[in-house]
């Protein structure tokens, strides 16, 4: 049995919270779909847990952001945490991170941070068989934050959904198990999101960049949702 965890944004209660459960369930394979820093004010005790217990991480955009200097085209309140970010992560601990794998394959089952076209930037809200590569039964992503599984034309899209910061309306931490056959579970548990803001408070950053996480949303409120692209066009 395997353990998919993503979008883990610094949040270290969370990780805990969810890295207790996966124990608790009796899996010892963890595989991380990216983004452990970003958003949150514990980046580098994340990657020591990761580091620790030798999960295997696939590059998110955020890693990268880290990795590479640059910033994200998008907001200018991710380059205001990325930044500062930057300076309070090791030199070891910002090697482990540039150390992502970009993709992961692991017979049919394949696993990326976006999507398989583009695996660190594209934001799979809409999903249909064109994503799945050849040979792929199985697709795993995250970067959108939003747990789901799918069966599309015979195959299985899955994103495990966000640890560190659901935007499906439901704010508690989430991944997804699957088995040796390949059946994947999805799974949620709660965590001291008062912790999370307390080190927020405490690193200098205001309300507005953690309060959505008592909502399960987005920063600035919006809840998002993933579909089968067929699904998302009405029919006339």
């Amino acid at each position: 049995m395997i353990a998919v965890i993503s979008d883990i944004h610094g949040n270290l209660p969370a990780l805990e919270a969810v890295l207790a459960r996966i124990d608790a369930l009796g899996c010892s394979t963890i595989l991380s779909l990216g983004d452990v820093v970003g958003y949150y004010a514990q980046p580098g005790d994340c990657i020591d847990r990761l580091k620790a217990r030798g999960i295997v991480n696939i590059m998110g955009n955020h890693d990268h952001y880290i990795v590479s200097g640059e910033g994200c085209p998008r907001s200018k309140m991710v380059n205001d945490i990325i930044e500062y970010q930057r300076g309070i992560i090791s030199a070891e601990q910002h090697a482990w991170l540039a150390g992502s794998r970009s993709r992961l394959v692991d017979g049919s089952t394949f696993f990326v941070h976006g999507s398989w076209q583009d695996p660190v930037d594209e934001y799979l809200y809409q999903v249909s068989e064109v994503h799945f590569p050849e040979g792929a039964a199985r697709l795993f992503a995250g970067h959108t934050h939003v747990q789901v599984r799918l069966d599309i034309g015979g195959k299985t899209f899955c994103n495990p959904g966000s640890v560190g910061q659901p935007r499906d309306g439901d704010p508690r931490a989430a991944f997804a198990l699957m088995s040796p056959a390949g059946d994947i579970e999805l799974h949620r548990v709660e965590y001291d999101i008062d912790r999370t803001a307390f080190h927020m408070r405490e690193a200098g950053f205001p309300a507005r960049y953690y309060e959505n996480l008592y909502a399960g949303a987005q920063i600035g409120g919006r809840i998002d949702r993933i579909v089968v692209a067929d699904a998302a066009i009405p029919k006339g």
